[in-house]
């Protein structure tokens, strides 16, 4: 390989750091997305059961073409987690369901 070619192949290469803080994650287990014409917007919420509040522990804000292969990654690992364990049951019925989605936007739940 040339010096040329092993310059062009590191250019493709990204590399990603993920302190110590971030890897240990945030849990949600609800999230509320709203969007405009430039950007969607994903609140990530931690709902307790008996408590009157709900916090939002994350918000990331991206660009439409990064949320559409956002959902392409997600299918795509649903699809693969099915495989390896099963279909993913929606409980629909149960638990959050009178939760209010409008805050001043379209809205839905996932």
């Amino acid at each position: 390989m040339s010096d040329q070619d092993n310059k062009s192949g590191n250019q493709n290469q990204l590399n990603i750091e993920l302190s110590e803080e971030v890897s240990e994650g945030v849990y949600s287990n609800l999230a509320i997305m709203t969007h405009s014409s430039s950007e969607f917007v994903v609140d990530f919420v931690r709902i307790v059961p008996g408590a009157p509040k709900a916090k939002v522990k994350s918000r990331i804000i991206m660009t439409p073409q990064h949320a559409k292969r956002l959902m392409k990654a997600l299918n795509d690992n649903i699809s693969k987690y099915e495989q390896n364990f099963g279909e993913i049951t929606d409980h629909e019925g149960g638990g959050n369901q009178n939760i209010p989605m409008n805050f001043g936007g379209p809205t839905t739940k996932a």
